[in-house]
C-alpha cells in the first residue's frame, strides 16, 4: 500500500509538473492553434501522393546512416600503406580517404552494411525525387500558386545530383578518380574561366591534393544543411497551400478532402518509412553495390573498364558518348564543343527549361486562376506529351551511356550503335511526343462514347430482330464526374493582321494547345456541378 500511493503522488506530481510547463509555453507562443491546426489537417488518401513520402523517408534513412559513417571516415589523399584486413591489398599504397573506406567495409562490425544502406538510400533518394516532380507535371500541381514549390523542387533535384557526386567521389577508388577526371574535363571545357576554376576547385593541377577535404565538407555539411532547409520550406509551403487532389464528387477547388493528420496519416506514414527503412536495410544486406575493394586505389594512369556511374548521371555519360569530336580554336582558345554541349550546356538547358516551364505553360494559355484539382494527365495531351517525350529522351542518353557494354554483351558494332542512338536522341521523343498526343485523344474518344453509349456490363441481349447486342448500363456518376470535370478554356481567337507580332505568336501557341480536345456532352445540372467545383478560391480580404 506504501509503494502504491507514493507511486501515484509521483504520477500526480509528473502531470502537475507537465501541465504547468504546457501553460508556461502555450500562453507565450501559439502552441495549441498550431499543434491542433496541424493535426487536423486534412491529406488526400491516395496513393500517388505518397511518393513525396519515399523522398523524404529516404533523405532520413541517409542522415541517419551517413551521421554514422562520418564517425570513422577520414577524408583526405595522404598516402599510407593498407595494412587492413582486406589481404588483396594489403601493402598497397593508398590515399587516407580509400584506407578509410577500406576500414568502414572490413573492420568495423555493421560498416559494409550501413555503407551499402546509404548507396542504396541515395539512389532511391533521387528516384523518389524524379517520381514525385513527374506526378506532380503530369497533374498541373505546379501551377498557381504552387509555382514557387515547384521550383523548390527543381532545386531539391539539382543538388541531390550534387550531393550523390559528392559522396560517390570521396572513397577515392579507380572508379570515383575516373569520375572526378570526367568532371574535371567538364569544368576545363568552360571557355575562358573553365581553366581558372579547375584550378581553384583541384588546387593546381588534376588531381590536386585538397578537393577531397572540400567534397566531405560539401557532402556532410552544406549540401545537406541546404537540402534540409528547402526540405522545410517546401513543407511548409505544402501546409500552407494544402494538398492537390483527384477531382470527384465532392471534392472543388476551394476545399481539401481526406483523411486527417493524427491518426490516420501519421499511422500510414509511420509504416510507409518503416517499409523503406526495412526495403533499404535488405538491399544492403543482400543486393552489393558500389564494391570500391575490386576496383583498387585511384591512379591517374589508368581507368576502370565495363563500370558505369550511378543511374541519375548516366544521361551525362550518355550525352558525352554521343556527342561528335568537334573543336573550334580560335584567339589562343580552344572551346571543346564535345565536352561543353552534352555536359555543361545540356544539364543548364535542362534546368532552364525545368524551372521556366510553369511560367511558360502560364504564358501560353493565358490562364491566371489558381488550380487546386489534378489534372487528368489524358485532358492535357500536349503537356503529357511534352513529359513523355522528356523521359524518351532522358532514357535514350541512359542507355548510350553503356553503349560499349551493350555493343559487348549482344556483339554489336560501337560505331553503329552510337549513331543509332544519335538519330533516336533526335527521332524517338518527336515520335513519343505525337504517339502520346494521339493516346490522349483516344482516351478522350473513349470516354464520349461511354457517355454516348454507356459501359457494357458483360451481358449479351438479343433484340426484338434477332441480333445479339453487349448490354450497357449507365456510367457510374463518380466515374462520370471525372470525366466531366477538366477545366479546358476555349482556344483564342485568331487576331488580325495588324495585331501585333507577339500577340499573334501568342494566339498560335493557344489554339495549338487547346485545339485538339474532345468536347464530353453535359446536361445543364452536371454543367452547374462542374462550375461550382472549378470555381476560383474566394481570397479573403486584407
Amino acid at each position: 500500500m506504501l509503494f502504491r500511493k507514493r507511486r501515484n503522488q509521483a504520477r500526480a506530481a509528473a502531470r502537475k509538473a507537465a501541465l504547468t510547463g504546457f501553460t508556461v509555453v502555450d500562453r507565450r507562443s501559439p502552441l495549441v492553434e498550431i499543434t491542433n491546426s496541424l493535426l487536423r489537417k486534412a491529406f488526400p488518401d491516395h496513393w500517388s501522393f505518397l511518393l513525396g513520402e519515399l523522398a523524404l523517408y529516404s533523405l532520413l534513412v541517409l542522415v541517419l546512416t551517413g551521421s554514422w559513417l562520418t564517425l570513422f571516415f577520414e577524408p583526405g589523399t595522404k598516402e599510407a600503406l593498407y595494412q587492413g584486413s582486406y589481404i588483396p591489398l594489403r601493402g598497397a599504397p593508398m590515399s587516407a580517404a580509400y584506407n578509410s573506406t577500406l576500414h568502414i567495409t572490413f573492420d568495423i562490425r555493421g560498416g559494409l552494411l550501413i555503407r551499402q544502406m546509404h548507396h542504396w538510400a541515395s539512389l532511391i533518394f533521387v528516384a523518389a525525387i524524379c517520381v514525385h516532380m513527374l506526378r506532380i507535371f503530369f497533374t498541373g500541381s505546379f501551377r498557381r500558386p504552387r509555382e514557387i514549390n515547384w521550383m523548390i523542387g527543381v532545386a531539391l533535384f539539382f543538388l541531390a545530383f550534387l550531393e550523390g557526386f559528392c559522396g560517390y567521389s570521396l572513397p577515392d577508388d579507380l572508379l570515383s578518380g575516373t569520375g572526378l577526371r570526367t568532371a574535371n574535363t567538364i569544368v576545363m571545357s568552360i571557355p575562358v574561366l573553365g581553366t581558372y576554376l579547375a584550378y581553384f576547385l583541384w588546387d593546381g593541377q588534376f588531381p590536386g591534393q585538397l578537393l577531397n577535404n572540400r567534397l566531405y565538407i560539401l557532402h556532410v555539411l552544406f549540401v545537406p544543411g541546404v537540402i534540409i532547409g528547402l526540405v522545410l520550406v517546401h513543407l511548409i509551403l505544402v501546409v500552407y497551400l494544402k494538398h492537390t487532389q483527384w477531382s470527384s464528387p465532392g471534392r472543388t477547388n476551394h476545399n481539401v478532402v481526406g483523411q486527417p493528420m493524427f491518426p490516420h496519416f501519421i499511422a500510414k506514414s509511420t509504416g510507409l518509412f518503416l517499409m523503406v527503412f526495412a526495403v533499404l536495410a535488405t538491399l544492403g544486406a543482400v543486393a552489393q553495390i558500389n564494391p570500391v575493394w575490386n576496383y583498387g586505389p585511384y591512379r591517374a594512369d589508368q581507368a576502370p573498364t565495363g563500370v558505369q556511374p550511378d543511374w541519375y548521371v548516366g544521361f551525362l555519360e550518355g550525352a558525352l558518348r554521343l556527342m561528335p569530336p568537334w573543336e573550334t580554336s580560335a584567339a589562343g582558345h580552344t572551346v571543346m564543343w564535345n565536352v561543353l554541349l552534352p555536359a555543361v550546356v545540356l544539364p543548364g538547358l535542362l534546368a532552364m527549361l525545368l524551372i521556366g516551364y510553369p511560367v511558360f505553360e502560364r504564358w501560353v494559355t493565358g490562364d491566371r486562376g489558381e488550380y487546386h484539382l489534378c489534372d487528368r494527365p489524358r485532358d492535357m495531351p500536349n503537356r503529357t506529351a511534352f513529359g513523355v517525350a522528356a523521359i524518351v529522351g532522358y532514357a535514350v542518353l541512359l542507355v548510350a551511356g553503356g553503349n560499349d557494354v551493350t555493343a559487348f554483351s549482344f556483339q554489336l558494332s560501337v560505331n553503329v550503335l552510337t549513331w543509332v542512338f544519335r538519330i533516336g536522341f533526335f527521332v524517338f521523343p518527336v515520335l513519343a511526343f505525337l504517339l502520346t498526343k494521339r493516346l490522349c485523344l483516344a482516351l478522350q474518344s473513349h470516354e464520349l462514347r461511354l457517355l454516348s453509349e454507356g459501359e457494357e456490363t458483360g451481358e449479351v441481349v438479343q433484340n426484338v430482330y434477332g441480333a445479339m447486342e453487349p448490354g450497357h448500363a449507365p456510367v457510374a456518376p463518380a466515374r462520370l464526374y471525372r470525366f466531366l470535370a477538366r477545366d479546358l478554356p476555349s482556344p483564342a481567337a485568331c487576331p488580325d493582321e495588324s495585331a501585333p507580332r507577339r500577340q499573334r505568336l501568342w494566339a498560335t501557341l493557344n489554339r495549338w494547345y487547346y485545339r485538339r480536345r474532345v468536347t464530353l456532352p453535359a446536361s445543364p445540372v452536371q454543367q452547374r456541378r462542374v462550375e461550382e467545383a472549378l470555381a476560383q478560391p474566394q481570397r479573403k480580404a486584407p
